[in-house]
This record gives C-alpha cells, sequence and structure tokens, in this order.
C-alpha cells in the first residue's frame, strides 16, 4: 500500500504566487530519464487521425461530439509523441524493485502545438519542477502533447501505454487518467474505450458520449466542473456522471465548484485528496 499523499501537493498553496518557470526552447528529447526529475520524451506511434477544426464562428458546443469520439490511428504514417515523463525520487528500475502507480495527464486545447513548455501550465506537470513536490510525488507522471488542431486518440494513447508499461515499472493494476477540458473529455474517452484498463479516472471539465455509459458502472470516477463554466457546460460532467449512476454505477461521483468558470482545474489539481483517492484504487 502507498502511504498517504495528502501532503503532495499541499505545498502548492504556498507555490500560487509564483510563476511557473518554462523555457520555451525546443527541450531535449535525447536526455535519458531521471528519478525525481520531469524530462521530455518521444516516442514514434502510429499517427493519429483524431483531428478537432473548428469552422470560423463555430460556437465551441458544436464541437464537442469530435471530442467524445476517438477515430482510429494510421497504421501506415508515423509520428513522434512527445510527452513529459516524470519518475519518482526513489524509483528503482532493477527487476526486484517494486512496481509504480502510473498518472497519465491530458491537457486542453490552449496547450496543444509543438511547445513543451505549454504542457506544464496547468495540472500536475506545472508543479512537477518544484523540490518539495519531487520528493513527495509517489507516481510515474506522463504527461503528452496533442498537436494542433487534434484531440486526444484514446486509440494512440493505449498504444503510449503500451510502449510506457514495456520500458518501466509499471503497476498494471494501478494506471490513472486524468485531463482538463480537451483533456477532460479525452479521460472520459479513454475510460469508455478501454475502461479494463484503469484503476480510476478523473475528468476534470470535459463530457462524453453517454450512450457508452454503461461500460464504467465498476470504474471508479470522479469529475470535477465549475458551476458557471462559459465554456464547457457543467451539465456535460453531470449528464456522464448520472447516465454511469443510472447504469448501475456505484463508484461514480463529481464535485462541483459554485463559483468557478472554466478554470476548475487549479483547485482540482491542488487538492491532495485527489491522489490519495486515486492510489486507494486498484484493479483486482
Amino acid at each position: 500500500m502507498q502511504p498517504s499523499v495528502s501532503c503532495f501537493l499541499s505545498v502548492v498553496f504556498l507555490l500560487g504566487f509564483f510563476a511557473v518557470s518554462v523555457l520555451a526552447d525546443e527541450p531535449d528529447f535525447s536526455a535519458k530519464p531521471q528519478k525525481g526529475k520531469q524530462i521530455a520524451q518521444k516516442i514514434e506511434l502510429p499517427k493519429s487521425t483524431s483531428t478537432w477544426k473548428k469552422k470560423k464562428d463555430q460556437p465551441l458546443e458544436a464541437t464537442f461530439s469530435q471530442l467524445a469520439t476517438s477515430k482510429p490511428v494510421d497504421p501506415t504514417q508515423k509520428e513522434d509523441v512527445r510527452f513529459w515523463l516524470f519518475l519518482p525520487a526513489d524509483y528503482d528500475e532493477s527487476a526486484a524493485a517494486k512496481s509504480w502507480p502510473l498518472l497519465l495527464f491530458l491537457h486542453g486545447r490552449g496547450e496543444w502545438g509543438k511547445d513543451m513548455a505549454k504542457v506544464k501550465v496547468h495540472g500536475p506537470p506545472k508543479y512537477l519542477d518544484s523540490p518539495n513536490i519531487q520528493e513527495q510525488c509517489p507516481f510515474i507522471v506522463v504527461s503528452p502533447q496533442c498537436e494542433e488542431e487534434y484531440c486526444w486518440s484514446a486509440e494512440q494513447l493505449l498504444l503510449l501505454l503500451d510502449e510506457l508499461e514495456k520500458t518501466y515499472k509499471v503497476d498494471k493494476s494501478r494506471i490513472y487518467a486524468t485531463g482538463l477540458s480537451m483533456g477532460g473529455f479525452g479521460s472520459w474517452l479513454l475510460a469508455e474505450t478501454a475502461p479494463e484498463r484503469f484503476a480510476a479516472v478523473a475528468p476534470v471539465c470535459g463530457g462524453a458520449d453517454v450512450a457508452q455509459a454503461g461500460k464504467l458502472v465498476d470504474l471508479p470516477i470522479w469529475a470535477f466542473h465549475g458551476e458557471k463554466d462559459s465554456v464547457v457546460p457543467v451539465a456535460l460532467s453531470k449528464e456522464m456522471v448520472e447516465a454511469v449512476r443510472a447504469s448501475g454505477g456505484q463508484k461514480a461521483k463529481i464535485t462541483l465548484y459554485p463559483e468557478a468558470d472554466h478554470d476548475s482545474w487549479s483547485e482540482t489539481y491542488k487538492n491532495g485528496d485527489l491522489y490519495d483517492w486515486l492510489l486507494k484504487n486498484r484493479k483486482p
């Protein structure tokens, strides 16, 4: 059993007034992963075909269906999937060493593109360059970047997990997914595509296809949303959680922030209770 991580990210409250220091320069993708460090990596995978192109003057709501549907990858084409990789400070890669829980974080639309620094603007990667956080983080944390005008492909992300499991000491019974906005949709989509792959998911201000809710009845889900969200309607999270519960799922819950607009992620990702909850869930 992992030790409590209620203190994990607790120091974020003290860091809130500091700007995140990230460089816009291209990171060194050839750097070898290091324990207790967030290092840029890339893996060649089949190309994603999950595009998200918004027509001029088209309301964002009209494109939500694109985010909730993953198209197949194209095996005839390859692309480099770029991501930040964090290994815990006491990570041990020896054969006899224990395996580690893995947290997959999916960013939002504002962070897509090729500037890897953007991925560190929000969520867990925002804090993982802090020495205090690095010492406490008990997860392997993987934070990929989505290409501009593309949305998250569940198929490609699952292939990424396959490669990570081959390379690192990943506890396959403790793989978790979370993400915000476009990444909130992505984490719901991953859960619907391969619910057996995850021990728990935590979508933030996202949504999904309620017709697929029956697939999620056995999966622990903790959704988060701002009640005044002017970008992604709070109804999308509420409807998904209600649909899972109506299908017989007793492990789905939602936290609503009464005064929050679209930014429901800042409060969520600095809450140590989220990480404690994730680690309490393990696949049989």
